[in-house]
């Protein structure tokens, strides 16, 4: 874990093996308790297709199995 300041503009600097490890962008989620930092790729695109290369099954599939869940747990 490692500690930042802000400076006294309101910016802060994120320790360099941060950066090197999960890049120069982020989303600032506000929690109830504090806030997150969410790495943004450089490719969201291509980060997306990395992410679901072992997915085999296709959008419509995908979306009737949600579906049917749906429904079978709303009692259908």
């Amino acid at each position: 874990m490692s500690d930042a300041t802000l400076d006294n503009r309101g910016r802060l600097t994120l320790p360099k093996e941060i950066r090197e490890r999960y890049g120069d962008h982020y989303q600032i989620v506000q929690l109830h308790d504090g806030i997150k930092l969410i790495p943004i790729a450089d490719d969201p695109l291509a980060a997306l297709r990395d992410e679901f290369a072992d997915v085999e099954k296709t959008a419509e599939e995908l979306r009737d199995e949600g579906r049917d869940a749906a429904l079978d747990e709303a009692g259908r």
